[in-house]
């Protein structure tokens, strides 16, 4: 006896093309995802952390700088400096170190260095930020000349 196909018989094909075809978009976005994110992302991260490292060194440098006033006695100056809260997703912070801004960050890939340009008359600059601080820039007049410090606004106990 010959069995001929009825209309109920064919019913699953749809539904079973429409599984692969999704499993086959599934297992697509699947590998791509870890592509991109095994490789490409992370470096892209690095690259661009590194961008914005440097250009937040270098404006904090000019602030540092524009601080400074040009010539002036008994000097007490407190300037804002404006940092990105946070560079590839993580908080950072900058130090001077031999009259050089250092950005310390947890990526060994961020890094950045700016040399300040300050007047013979500046006889000091230390002091650290961290990203996450209201920063700020004091210039006070010293017995041998200017003192630099990079502080923040709660440690001069000012208020925004």
């Amino acid at each position: 006896m010959s069995r001929d196909l009825v209309d109920d018989d064919r019913a699953l094909t749809p539904a079973v093309g429409k599984a692969l075809e999704l499993g086959i978009v599934v297992l697509f976005v699947g590998v791509l995802t870890t592509a991109l994110y095994g490789g490409a992302v992370p470096q892209y991260r690095d690259v661009v952390g590194g961008e914005v490292g440097d250009r937040a060194v270098v404006a904090a440098a000019e602030r540092v700088e524009n601080a400074v006033p040009p010539s002036a006695s008994d000097v007490r100056t407190v300037h804002s400096v404006h940092l990105p809260r946070s560079i590839r997703g993580e908080n950072y912070g900058i130090a001077v170190e031999n009259r050089t801004l250092v950005l310390d960050h947890p990526s060994p890939a961020v890094d950045a260095r700016a040399r300040l340009a300050l007047p013979d008359r500046v006889d000091s600059v230390d002091g650290a930020w961290r990203s996450s601080d209201d920063t700020v820039v004091l210039v006070t007049d010293g017995a041998d000349g200017l003192h630099v410090e990079l502080t923040t606004r709660e440690q001069l106990g000012e208020e925004r």
